[in-house]
């Protein structure tokens, strides 16, 4: 059975300081350590589908510069395709600030570099050929003409559509008729929907693409709308030490376990649980 997935998405550098506390607006806090990881949410995405066991092409532009070389070596060392990588003289890679305190809450400030420039063209030219039944999972750090044109290539070629709308900003009507499956967490859930509560957002946004939507709720799971009901999804109870990246592993998960044949709410909960468990590791990928 079919096991592709192609992320559509960023590539950053994280640079992180862990700190006993996150500053406030105008607040220096001294006394962190730092760190550095490969980082973007399309590539943490997926590096978690490849873990989880799915075959992965990364579509995606970092700088043609150090940074840019190191996040390729590192997304072929988890055994992705970095063929549709693009390496761009006209822009650096991103780069990612991140604030962890003591309880694993972050804080993250991004310069988008290269990924501000993927076109929908190379996005086009990666995606032709997929084979129907996988998924491209994509995520709203790049443009929307790249997002846009990875969901029509998906749709025509009979792959599920998965859209990870993080950061949240205003969806294009063009790409929510082609019926995503929207996967916000809670704050983009709302922000998205105008809706207060997360129930009633996951409502609204299935209601608005004609698909199911899931909302991630932190450490009480994930809310599945589908034909006008709302499922609350538990996660397992985990001593969480970073929550940096986690809905990142949710939806590599996710897209791994649907490109498998599994039903949506079996992948949903099967995500929950890959999730929960990358609150326990340091660092975006773990």
């Amino acid at each position: 059975m079919a096991r592709d997935v192609y992320v559509v998405g960023s590539v950053n550098a994280d640079l992180v300081v862990r700190l006993s506390s996150l500053p406030r607006p105008g607040e220096t806090v001294t006394g962190g350590t730092f760190e550095r990881h490969g980082g973007g949410k399309g590539a943490n995405q997926a590096v978690a589908a490849a873990r989880a066991g799915a075959a992965v092409r990364m579509v995606a532009a970092v700088g043609d510069d150090d940074l840019g070389a190191e996040a390729i070596a590192q997304l072929e060392a988890e055994g992705i395709d970095v063929s549709a990588v693009q390496r761009r003289a006209d822009a650096p890679t991103g780069v990612a600030l991140i604030a962890v305190d003591e309880a694993g809450e972050n804080q993250i400030a991004v310069a988008s570099g290269a990924n501000a420039v993927l076109s929908a063209a190379a996005v086009e030219r990666a995606l032709a050929g997929a084979a129907p039944g996988g998924v491209v999972l994509l995520g709203l750090e790049i443009p929307d003409a790249p997002v846009l044109a990875g969901a029509r290539a998906a749709r025509a070629a009979g792959l599920w559509v998965v859209l990870n709308p993080a950061p949240a900003r205003e969806l294009p009507d063009a790409l929510l008729a082609l019926s995503p499956l929207l996967t916000p967490n809670r704050d983009e859930a709302c922000a998205l929907s105008g809706e207060r509560e997360p129930e009633a957002a996951a409502r609204a946004l299935a209601e608005r693409t004609g698909a199911p939507a899931v909302v991630t709720i932190g450490a009480g799971g994930a809310l599945l709308a589908d034909g006008g009901s709302v499922a609350r999804l538990p996660a397992p109870e985990v001593d969480a030490v970073d929550t940096t990246g986690a809905g990142d592993a949710f939806n590599g998960a996710l897209a791994s376990a649907l490109a498998g044949g599994a039903e949506l709410e079996a992948a949903v909960r099967s995500a929950i649980a890959v999730a929960a468990e990358s609150t326990r590791r340091h660092g975006a990928r773990g």
